[in-house]
């Protein structure tokens, strides 16, 4: 079996789709380019990442904020960053919903996410500082706390896995998320009630203190500094925000109003679908948004997936198309590739149509927003990855199911040349040169939908819509 396709000449429409038909590569037909921000009423917009997390959900969810009322993150903690940068300012949001910054939209937190409150009021000192009106955010009263044995926890676990670990942020998600699972997790909700609050964390705290002391060997946490940090410091100053979300989310559309699902992470970070053990303890696929917004499937009609001209991930797990070297230095420096929380370094590479392509199918994606193309304008050629070879030579167009198989494949890459212009100042489709234009239209052809819009730059206004 080869171990490599044939090499890629720029060719025309018609011949371009015929030969990545006849090499199954391909989901779909018809005009692969096009972009309508707003078209009929569309009642839910999901906005999910395709990759492994960092691929500008936060830009694209603020571009569409200003058309939508709500704007509603479904999952995940404060282990999830994003950044906005307006005009000469920028905003680090970790819990906060991107529509904060618009005046005519409701943020909420919805009950799939898990909230460390004292994070979250931190975050709202913060955007109130610098003039934000924080006091539309809606908190839902469903949402699981993340409590300071989770944090405990996590970090212990980690130290404890050594070279298996998983390389969480240790901020306690993950076990917020199995206190939740094993019904044994503290609610926003309890916050208001401080009978109830007392008597689940005097139940939970004699697991976690046993568990502290014979396990990891640590002293216990004790009840009475929880309950007054919790219920006298953080409650007083959460209550106004805290609501019956659900109440909200379907009365808005209930009066014809629309609403965008933000995600945290991303698909290949689910924890069904992603690279586990590898992953969150959410589901960041647009599936998560029902069950964590509390809507039914049948008012999304738009998914939009954003993935970045390039791939990165933070943490250990598998990546096919991993780089080293002078290209992983400039793809890092150039995309300024640290976490937004950790400051970690995130591992790059090529841009993966494999990974993409199984992105759509998971969760319907409609159409794809490329992000940071703009990082490879130094580039004299780009690859694509399109299929993995794995050691006894079978050619893989879908991703392996079985994780050994997908920790040892080979990608096997389609080259094009660079444009090696500065794509930062283009606003236009036509600003952007013709072997970028190439680049768009032979990744959008390989995954099967529309690419319809281009990030050139971190700044709001960065972006290039692309024609139907």
């Amino acid at each position: 079996m080869p171990s490599s396709l044939p090499p890629w000449h720029p060719p025309t429409g018609a011949d371009r789709i015929r030969r990545l038909d006849s090499e199954g590569l391909t989901l779909g037909r018809g005009p692969q380019i096009g972009f309508q921000l707003c078209s009929a009423h569309v009642p839910a917009t999901v906005v999910v990442g395709t990759q492994w997390g960092d691929e500008g959900k936060g830009k694209l969810t603020d571009l569409l904020s200003p058309q939508v009322s709500f704007v509603v993150r479904y999952q995940g903690g404060h282990n999830a960053g994003h950044t906005i940068v307006v005009g000469e300012e920028s905003f680090a949001l970790q819990l906060v919903p991107s529509g904060i910054l618009y005046e005519g939209v409701t943020p909420v937190i919805g009950n799939g996410v898990v909230v460390d409150p004292a994070v979250l009021m931190a975050e709202l000192d913060m955007l109130a500082g610098r003039g934000v009106d924080v006091s539309r955010l809606r908190v839902s009263g469903n949402a699981h706390l993340v409590m300071p044995w989770h944090q405990e926890i996590d970090r212990l676990t980690e130290r404890f896995l050594g070279r298996n670990r998983l390389g969480t942020t240790k901020r306690g998600i993950g076990p917020a998320y199995a206190d939740k699972a094993s019904r044994v997790g503290l609610r926003v909700q309890d916050l208001l009630d401080p009978k109830i609050f007392r008597q689940k964390l005097e139940v939970v705290l004699k697991e976690k203190n046993a568990v502290l002391a014979k396990v990891y060997n640590r002293l216990p946490i004790n009840a009475a500094e929880v309950a007054h940090r919790y219920l006298d410091e953080l409650a007083p100053r959460l209550a106004p925000y805290i609501d019956d979300t659900v109440q909200l989310v379907h009365d808005a559309l209930d009066r014809g109003e629309s609403i965008l699902l933000e995600g945290a992470q991303a698909t290949f970070l689910d924890l069904d679908h992603g690279t586990y053990p590898f992953v969150t303890s959410s589901n960041p696929v647009a599936g998560g948004a029902c069950t964590g917004a509390g809507i039914g499937p049948r008012y999304i009609d738009r998914v939009i997936g954003v993935a970045k001209a390039y791939v990165t991930r933070v943490g250990a797990g598998p990546f096919p198309t991993e780089v080293e070297g002078e290209i992983a230095d400039q793809l890092v420096e150039r995309g300024a590739e640290f976490g937004t929380n950790t400051g970690r370094r995130r591992r790059p590479g090529w841009i993966d149509a494999v990974m993409l392509r199984q992105a759509v199918r998971l969760n319907s994606l409609s159409e794809i927003a490329l992000t940071k193309l703009d990082v490879l304008d130094a580039l004299d050629a780009v690859k694509v990855c399109l299929a993995y070879e794995a050691e006894d030579g079978t050619l893989y167009r879908h991703l392996p199911y079985h994780q050994s198989v997908l920790h040892k494949v080979r990608p096997v890459y389609e080259e094009l040349p660079g444009w090696q212009t500065d794509l930062s100042g283009a606003r236009a489709e036509s600003d952007l040169p013709a072997k970028a234009r190439d680049y768009i239209a032979f990744l959008a052809e390989a995954v099967g939908v529309p690419i319809t819009l281009v990030g050139v730059g971190p700044a709001r206004d960065q972006f290039v819509r692309l024609r139907p």
